[in-house]
């Protein structure tokens, strides 16, 4: 045992034990006396063996003072010895006071001082203390005994990830030992690194490939699994295939766990869910990483992700990287399920853009399903205009289906029963028996091709018994082109039977638009109806015509067959031909050939959906324009409405003054009279000294009788006459009204605004006017007993001289003349103020009870200007938002497309192993 070693473990005292004494107390004893007697001898040794006797036995005080006399070499060692004895005496606060005392240049003693210092903090519950010791002990001396696992440990205990992280990479790196790149690896495993950055990492990683590239392989895969779908997912991603590009690495070693990554890796980037900004300084790298070290199963995903990146991105693979792909993909030997993927990736792009809130269509969808029916071969007939299409079609039917030129393209198919439906982007329609149908596809009322399908299902037995779908496209009329839309159905056909006319059969027209339908699709077959046989009267001539007509015919299209046919004329060896040839279609499907329509209908859903992006903002911006010109229409209307209420209000208030003035005209007129008449009153032998009171009461009387007779019923008169005018007025208001809500609804294209007035405001009116008008009774007026002067004088004469009879006749003639002579306009007035006042005060609430009226109106306008600028708000945000980030929408079209020529190399790829 070496000496650092029996100082640690206190076994120093064996060094003056000999072979068999078993007794050190007494040979220390014996020692240590024999050094004082000599007097030279270094007794410092002896005293510290000593020491480590009694610690073992537990005197701890007798250990403490031999080694504080311990004055030589071992004196460090001593005082860490004398605070290990205060450690065990639970005296801590000494004990780390000399632990920390100490000055040695000893590695071996620094160490053990600082384990002995971080058991002591861990007893103390000093976890941060303990943390820095144990730190520092590793950072010193990693290489002492126990010291890393020892930490390891203390992290693990305490979840101390990042440290023990820190720790595993640091000794993985230091010692290259399989053990903490394993403990790494479990701690990746768990999760616990992915918020390390990745750079972290590399010195480790490099150092590991180079020692072992199995255990490597499962790091990467733990950590790449660590950080995915986390924030640092990305830089991960960079910074491992910088690092990995700049490996040694091949496809010797078997990579399968790394390169099932890959593959993973990849369909997620170019799920949709990301930018290409957001991968194009990652992807070139990880598709270079990935075909280096494809294993045979991936060989042919890699290479063909490889390609397809290069066609979309073509400055951004290097050309090597392309060159290794070519070669690779052209001698892979993998077969795929291409229907599957082609299914999935139409799946994957249907859904994005159902998040997007736009509908990929209805038509899509169908031309899928259809291709996916391997039971059923899809025969497009076509031809130019007026060469029989339509008949030969019925006559195949046995029924006349077509009885128009159509607009649209038809697909004929076999079902128990006749069921007729139109398929377009948008939605799917029923048509309720074939009148409607021969409406819907009159091809004389719309001119232009119409990209909806008619699927029309009916139990044809040539459908049923062959398995065929006839699929009828309209005729071309003077065009020598092909538009894109009519390209579409092109490729939708398993085959082609184009239909020429006998009387001008295969045209400069005809072989252009057949030419065209050749390039682009260059393994449909192609065949040829003759039609119209019939009208060629000359047998021989007939004959000629057909020969003439085929040698044409395969001239262009040498595997063309021909087919003479009379669609009239029913010649049993024509049909049979016919009937053969379709007999035999269905033995033409092609899987493959399926599974390549399928992708170029995706191709199509593609350019559709990015044609829907701009359909999209032209839309939000026509409807932002509409939206403005309806509201400044509204904002008119509104004015027109508050011209009319003000209109209205000025004329039924100006009829409704009119009654009062003729009331108030009549009470002048008619008041005075009626006071003048009351002169019948007075007689010679009235008592006049009362008599002023009399006339006055009866003054008063005869006012109020011709007012409850004659003027409340004429009043009652005019105003039941007032109410029938504003009841025209009204209803005139709300004609015009109805007009203008009808002329916005058919602008909206629904019952958006209701534009109701409130006429309970004419019951109010009649209920009013039955109430004022129903009887009145007037306040005494002091028609006879003002204080003017001449009635002062009456009534002061009445008083003194009444009661003499000889003054009787003076005062007679006198009241009798004031009587009949006084004018009454100001009672008369007074009379009609009071009479009329509920009346004016009623007058002056027509303006409110108007405002009423055109309440519901003005509101419904209000509230559709609101409706119409929070819309036309809305949509202006959404159209800024599209244009200012056209790429969110974009760019995972784009990256679809990338998938999409990725099945296209595989798929091909496929068609080169099958034809070795």
């Amino acid at each position: 045992m070496t000496l650092e070693n029996q100082l640690i473990n206190k076994t120093f005292y064996e060094t003056f034990m000999e072979v068999g004494e078993k007794n050190p107390v007494s040979v220390l004893g014996k020692a240590f006396l024999a050094g004082c007697k000599e007097g030279a001898a270094d007794i410092s040794a002896i005293r510290f063996a000593q020491g480590e006797v009694y610690f073992h036995n537990k005197d701890y005080e007798a250990a403490i003072f031999k080694w504080e006399n311990t004055h030589n070499d071992l004196e460090p060692w001593a005082k860490k010895n004398i605070a290990d004895c205060y450690y065990e005496l639970g005296q801590l606060s000494m004990a780390e006071e000399i632990y920390k005392s100490i000055e040695t240049d000893s590695p071996v003693l620094q160490s053990e001082i600082a384990l002995q210092l971080f058991a002591l903090y861990i007893d103390e519950g000093k976890l941060e203390k303990a943390d820095q010791v144990i730190k520092t002990a590793v950072s010193f001396n990693p290489d002492y005994r126990d010291v890393t696992d020892i930490a390891r440990s203390f992290f693990e205990k305490n979840k101390d990830w990042p440290s023990a992280i820190e720790l595993a990479v640091n000794e993985a790196t230091r010692t290259a030992s399989h053990h903490w790149f394993d403990i790494l690896t479990t701690y990746a495993e768990q999760g616990l690194t992915n918020d390390f950055e990745p750079s972290y990492f590399s010195k480790c990683l490099v150092a590991l490939y180079e020692l072992d590239q199995e255990r490597f392989e499962k790091i990467v895969e733990s950590l790449w699994n660590s950080y995915r779908n986390g924030s640092l997912y990305f830089a991960w991603l960079r910074e491992f295939n910088h690092l990995f590009l700049s490996l040694d690495v091949g496809r010797k070693h078997s990579w399968k766990k790394l390169s099932g990554l890959y593959r993973e890796t990849y369909f997620q980037l170019i799920n949709g869910t990301y930018l290409i900004k957001e991968l194009e300084g990652m992807i070139p790298n990880i598709l270079t990483n990935w075909v280096k070290i494809a294993n045979h199963s991936d060989a042919l995903f890699a290479a063909a992700a490889v390609l397809a990146w290069n066609d979309k991105f073509p400055a951004s693979m290097n050309p090597e990287v392309v060159d290794d792909a070519e070669n690779l993909i052209f001698h892979a030997r993998d077969k795929i399920d291409g229907l599957e993927y082609s299914l999935t990736l139409f799946d994957s792009i249907a859904k994005w853009a159902e998040a997007q809130h736009v509908d990929p269509g209805h038509r899509f969808r169908w031309i899928i399903r259809e291709l996916v029916d391997f039971q059923t071969h899809h025969l497009l007939i076509a031809g130019t205009s007026g060469n029989g299409k339509s008949a030969f079609v019925n006559s195949l039917l046995g029924e006349n289906v077509l009885t128009v030129p159509t607009s649209s393209v038809v697909v004929f198919k076999g079902f128990d029963e006749t069921e007729i439906r139109k398929i377009s982007d948008e939605e799917l329609t029923m048509f309720f028996g074939p009148q409607e149908f021969q409406e819907a596809v009159d091809r004389r009322r719309n001119k232009t091709f119409d990209q909806a399908i008619m699927e029309y299902s009916l139990p044809a037995p040539v459908l049923r018994e062959n398995r065929i779908a006839l699929v009828d496209m309209p005729g071309f009329n003077d065009r020598h082109r092909l538009e894109d839309e009519e390209l579409e159905y092109v490729h939708f056909a398993d085959s082609l039977l184009f239909v020429l006319d006998a009387n001008d059969p295969f045209t400069e027209q005809e072989q252009e638009l057949l030419m065209q339908i050749k390039k682009y699709v260059p393994h449909l077959p192609i065949h040829f109806l003759l039609n119209k046989i019939d009208e060629i009267y000359d047998e021989h001539e007939a004959a000629a015509v057909v020969e003439d007509t085929r040698l044409r015919v395969q001239a262009y299209f040498p595997e063309a067959k021909l087919f003479p046919y009379s669609a009239y004329f029913r010649n049993k060896k024509q049909r049979n031909d016919v009937f053969e040839f379709l007999k035999n279609l269905n033995r033409q499907i092609s899987e493959a050939d399926r599974i390549d329509k399928i992708l170029m209908f995706i191709r199509y859903l593609i350019g559709h959906l990015l044609d829907k992006r701009t359909e999209m903002e032209n839309k939000l911006a026509d409807s932002i324009q509409w939206n403005k010109e309806m509201a400044v229409k509204l904002s008119g209307a509104i004015h027109q409405l508050t011209d009319l209420k003000q209109e209205k209000v000025r004329v039924i208030m100006r009829a409704f003054r009119n009654v009062l003035e003729g009331i108030r005209a009549d009470l002048s007129e008619n008041i005075p009279g009626i006071l003048q008449e009351s002169a019948e009153l007075i007689q010679e032998d009235s008592d006049f000294r009362t008599l002023h009171l009399e006339l006055n009461d009866e003054m008063n009387r005869r006012i109020q009788v011709y007012v409850n007779d004659e003027v409340l019923p004429k009043l009652y008169r005019s105003l039941q006459e007032w109410i029938l005018t504003a009841n025209d007025e009204l209803h005139h208001c709300q004609s015009f009204l109805d007009e203008m809500g009808d002329g916005f609804n058919a602008m909206f294209g629904e019952e958006r605004i209701q534009l109701d007035c409130d006429f309970k405001v004419l019951d109010d009116w009649r209920r009013d006017a039955d109430r004022m008008t129903s009887g009145v009774q007037l306040d005494k007026v002091n028609i006879f007993l003002r204080r003017t002067p001449y009635q002062i004088l009456l009534k002061g004469a009445g008083r003194l001289l009444g009661a003499f009879q000889q003054n009787n006749a003076i005062l007679y003639n006198r009241y009798k003349q004031f009587v009949e002579n006084e004018d009454y306009l100001d009672v008369a007035e007074l009379i009609a103020d009071k009479l009329l006042l509920q009346f004016e005060l009623f007058e002056k609430s027509l303006e409110r009870d108007l405002s009423i009226f055109f309440r519901n109106a003005f509101a419904a306008l209000h509230q559709t200007v609101e409706e119409m600028e929070k819309e036309m708000k809305e949509k202006e945000e959404e159209l800024e938002k599209m244009r200012s980030n056209p790429e969110a929408y974009r760019d995972p079209l784009i990256l679809f497309e990338v998938k999409l020529r990725q099945y296209e190399w595989m798929i091909a790829s496929s068609k080169a192993v099958l034809q070795v």
